[in-house]
């Protein structure tokens, strides 16, 4: 047995594999509101063979969205969609996971597919006031946030539970809070971006308030059979910053509030870092939070080959590996490299013409 290939139980919830989608936007929906680009796209997506499917950045208010197209959850109404996402993964064997977001002051962006083109919209053109700990721009693209007053932290605190409530209702079976990239989580977090002299900023204990309310709140609301994930941004990669040290006592912290997984990343705070990018840059993060935190992690970034992805489960770097770019390309991805691995890939019994020889029906679950 290929170690990618084993089951990972997180409290209740069996992933049958080490493979995760991440979350990756899409930036079409209209006033926060799934549409059937979102059922294809995810309900395609679930039937590749990925254990885990974490479904895009979702913002827990209005003013918490990247742009004017981004996922939400803070309307009843917007249940439904996602329900039926979370309803056709479930039934085919890929566990379904929404990531809760606040983009801070990252929000009030253009639509543009290509991320890199994006610029902000005034809230005469569209747009809104953008939030954040300290007025500090993300850069000469982004507006100067407001800084969050207590109450306006207090509210946000609440968002993010109540998203967590219609989360369940919508029948998805893992959370991740999205803590990295330079969003309003991760924004709290760096000194680069967070300058309050308040007990929200200063230092660490100070810096990470907003971040351990948040979790606790959620995973209050989330029953305790199911697994929380959290998302962070390992360093900064800029001096002054966020850094590793940080990231692995912070890790520690939210263990003990009860995350069960830490999907690391790195990066997006400021457009100055210099990332030196390259096939897994990401996993001795991952595995130094693994060894040290005594808790599940899952890495990212630029993991494409079968084997190379194993090796990294085998070696204890991380736990999981997440894919992106990569399932776009391929979403059978995973069923691939099962076969690659000399494993029986499973399939989707409609695609099992096409499959690999060996290959098997996929069994889906009852309910």
């Amino acid at each position: 047995m290929s170690s990618l290939f084993e089951s990972l139980k997180l409290r209740d919830v069996v992933l049958p594999n080490r493979i995760g989608m991440s979350p990756m936007c899409q930036y079409c929906a209209e006033g926060g509101m799934a549409d059937d680009w979102h059922f294809v796209h995810y309900g395609s997506q679930s039937l590749g063979g990925a254990g885990l499917m974490v479904v895009e950045a979702t913002a827990v208010s209005p003013e918490g969205r990247i742009s004017p197209y981004d996922l939400g959850l803070w309307d009843d109404h917007q249940i439904e969609p996602l329900a039926r996402i979370a309803s056709f993964a479930n039934k085919h064997g890929c566990v379904p996971a929404l990531q809760l977001a606040h983009a801070g002051r990252k929000g009030s962006k253009s639509q543009n597919y290509d991320v890199k083109a994006q610029h902000a919209i005034r809230p005469g053109e569209g747009g809104w006031p953008v939030l954040g700990p300290s007025p500090i721009p993300q850069d000469e693209n982004h507006e100067t946030p407001s800084e969050l007053s207590i109450e306006g932290i207090n509210r946000i605190v609440n968002d993010f539970a109540s998203a967590t409530t219609r989360a369940y209702d919508a029948g998805f079976r893992v959370i991740e809070l999205h803590g990295a990239h330079g969003y309003l989580l991760h924004q709290f977090l760096s000194p680069l971006s967070n300058q309050r002299t308040d007990h929200y900023g200063g230092d660490f204990e100070n810096r990470i308030r907003f971040a351990r309310e948040v979790i606790e709140r959620v995973r209050e609301k989330w029953p305790a059979r199911l697994p929380l994930l959290l998302r962070i941004s390992a360093t900064d990669w800029i001096e002054g910053g966020w850094t590793v040290d940080e990231a692995v006592r912070f890790s520690a912290i939210a263990r003990d509030l009860g995350v069960d997984l830490i999907d690391v990343s790195s990066g997006g705070v400021s457009p100055r870092a210099q990332i030196p990018v390259g096939p897994g840059y990401q996993t001795r993060f991952s595995a130094r939070i693994r060894e040290e935190v005594g808790i599940a992690t899952a890495t990212v970034g630029l993991i494409t080959a079968a084997k190379q992805a194993d090796h990294i489960v085998r070696t204890g770097q991380a736990d999981m590996v997440m894919l992106g770019r990569e399932l776009l390309r391929n979403r059978f991805w995973p069923a691939q490299a099962a076969a690659e691995l000399g494993l029986t890939a499973s399939w989707p019994a409609q695609y099992i013409r096409a499959a690999p020889p060996g290959s098997v029906v996929r069994e889906v679950l009852a309910n």
